[in-house]
């Protein structure tokens, strides 16, 4: 059976700190994480949006090869955003499989060369703590629509003009519409 970790010290933006020394590595380790009213109020802000609502972070991190651990879970929230066309409230359910694979870096002299994860999304390297808030955060800042629509909202065609008085017709979006009327008032200076 897994064992519950228990975390400590939350900051205004949700952290939810592991102690890498705290992991059995015969065990796997359950965690079950959502934010406060506080925190989720704080990643709303963080995100742009509106409000972030039923977020639930769950799975385990389960020992990796030698030394390393893998974090497997499901993080789900609820998301109000603002129409970018009408600014309609537009409400999104996000439901994502996360994974991180931690490894250790190896002890490094001068000569060595630094391993690059850039590449991979999913493998970090290990260092004393594992913050699941910090991986919760960023696995929704990359699943959040960035142009949220409402079903059936589209944007319409508007063509600007210099003065956008009078109605603008195609001639008038040219780029080089205004020189041609300006050299038409510079040759008839009555």
């Amino acid at each position: 059976m897994a064992d519950t970790i228990k975390t400590q010290n939350p900051t205004p933006e949700f952290s939810r700190i592991i102690k890498v020394s705290k992991l059995l590595n015969t065990a796997n380790h359950s965690f079950s994480e959502t934010p406060s009213v506080q925190e989720a109020a704080e990643l709303a802000k963080l995100y742009d949006v509106v409000s972030v609502r039923k977020m639930r972070f769950e799975g385990e991190i389960s020992p990796f090869g030698d030394d390393g651990w893998e974090l497997k879970g499901k993080l789900g929230a609820t998301v109000l955003q603002k129409c970018v066309i009408t600014l309609e409230p537009v409400r999104t359910r996000l439901d994502l499989e996360v994974r991180r694979i931690y490894v250790p870096m190896p002890e490094q002299d001068e000569s060595e060369i630094t391993l690059d994860f850039s590449d991979d999304d999913e493998t970090e390297p290990l260092g004393k703590e594992i913050d699941l808030g910090l991986v919760a955060i960023e696995a929704l800042a990359l699943a959040i629509p960035e142009y949220p629509r409402i079903e059936g909202a589209e944007l319409e065609e508007t063509n600007f003009a210099a003065q956008g008085v009078a109605p603008v017709t195609d001639e008038e979006t040219k780029p080089f519409a205004g020189l041609a009327a300006l050299k038409e008032k510079l040759s008839n200076p009555d």
